[in-house]
């Protein structure tokens, strides 16, 4: 089948993925296409006992897509310098919660993920968390259709970030057209997508990406919560208020996907926002890996405590897989109070470098009359 010969697919609704009640999972409704074997039993799972069963993925399931825009970007030839080679690993744990709502997917090779022409920008990526509240129904379809979205997007390849802003706002109105899915369901979405060199962060709600640059943590998304100054500023405008830290006393959000209960008709302005911000970088020999990861991870772990740990992992083993889980295990002895999901996902198949800080050598220097009293204190002492 060539590129843009067939008509594109609907929208992807897993069927286990409905809840028709907050924080419950139901089978019923619609059905949709099956779930692939790795996501299986996800849904229903008893909350764990121990870490041996806690459930990691490095990759995701295969979606469709209308590839008939994708050769539109041809990757340029002849530049020499670092490119970024791709490869991840993901860990979720539901932890204290009665159960899981957290999303994620993981497409380490774009170009063969989507059988793209041989001109689709490569290297390229596509990383993503989503925090789901009020059951797992919106965290289950953003995490099928976003890239759908983005891919199909008039703007791209053209303009990234007009494509992807926009693919937040559809898959947002799509949520509040649906019948099937509960309208109280909401969720945070974080992605990351990746293009030859440029990395392209979209974030909408608390979860957070962090660069690790040569053991330095540089933060890529700011947390959305309601008593940050911006948000409190832009929420007051409209009409919101915040209480106790809370969005209209009921969302610990400022920014979110869903959520139709506390929002008016769509295309109206409201004070809980599915606008993502953005933060383009483009990739160095000194990005050496980037976490991706839930609040759950980042309310009891700062920045620069898991990109400092990730580091020394990767220095150990090498295995994006085990530093996420590694990262779990700590939030988890810390106490987190939410579903854990994080991702690391590296630039490079090597480990990091050893850091060595040169030593300098240092000049001292002493007057003559300095010289002279340092004398006659040890000539007094003999």
């Amino acid at each position: 089948m060539s590129p843009g010969t067939e008509s594109s697919p609907p929208l992807i609704m897993d069927s286990k993925c409905r809840s028709k009640e907050k924080g419950s999972l139901n089978n019923g409704g619609a059905e949709g296409p099956k779930p692939s074997e790795s996501m299986k039993g996800a849904k229903s799972r008893k909350p764990p006992r121990h870490l041996s069963i806690i459930r990691h993925s490095v990759s995701s399931a295969r979606l469709g897509f209308n590839l008939g825009t994708l050769a539109l970007i041809s990757p340029q030839q002849g530049q020499t310098g670092f490119w970024p080679v791709f490869r991840s690993g993901c860990c979720s744990e539901i932890g204290p919660k009665p159960h899981m709502e957290d999303e994620h997917i993981c497409i380490d090779n774009l170009v063969e993920y989507l059988r793209a022409s041989t001109n689709f920008p490569s290297p390229g990526a596509f990383y993503g968390v989503f925090d789901g509240h009020g059951g797992i129904d919106a965290a289950c379809f953003v995490r099928n259709n976003i890239l759908k979205y983005i891919i199909e997007d008039i703007y791209f390849p053209a303009s990234v970030e007009k494509a992807i802003k926009n693919a937040f706002i559809k898959v947002d109105h799509a949520l509040a057209d649906s019948r099937s899915l509960d309208r109280s369901s909401g969720t945070t979405a974080l992605t990351a997508l990746i293009l030859e060199r440029s990395l392209l962060i979209a974030n909408a709600g608390d979860c957070r990406a962090v660069l690790g640059k040569r053991g330095r943590a540089i933060e890529l998304s700011k947390d959305h919560k309601p008593n940050c100054n911006a948000e409190r500023r832009r929420i007051e405008r409209l009409g919101g208020s915040v209480y106790d830290g809370y969005l209209n006393g009921q969302l610990s959000v400022a920014r979110a996907l869903g959520d139709w209960h506390m929002k008016g008709s769509k295309g109206s302005a409201c004070p809980l926002s599915a606008e993502p911000e953005l933060q383009e970088t483009i990739l160095t020999e000194e990005d050496e890996f980037l976490i991706m990861g839930c609040d759950g991870i980042w309310d009891v772990m700062s920045s620069q405590c898991a990109v400092t740990m990730t580091r020394k992992e990767l220095m150990l083993h090498n295995d994006p897989e085990k530093c996420s889980r590694e990262l779990v295990r700590e939030a988890l002895k810390r106490n987190t109070c939410d579903n854990l999901t994080v991702m690391v996902i590296c630039f490079s198949p090597d480990p990091p470098p050893r850091i060595e800080i040169p030593r300098t050598r240092v000049r001292r220097s002493i007057s003559l009359e300095g010289l002279h009293v340092l004398k006659g204190a040890l000539d007094n002492n003999i």
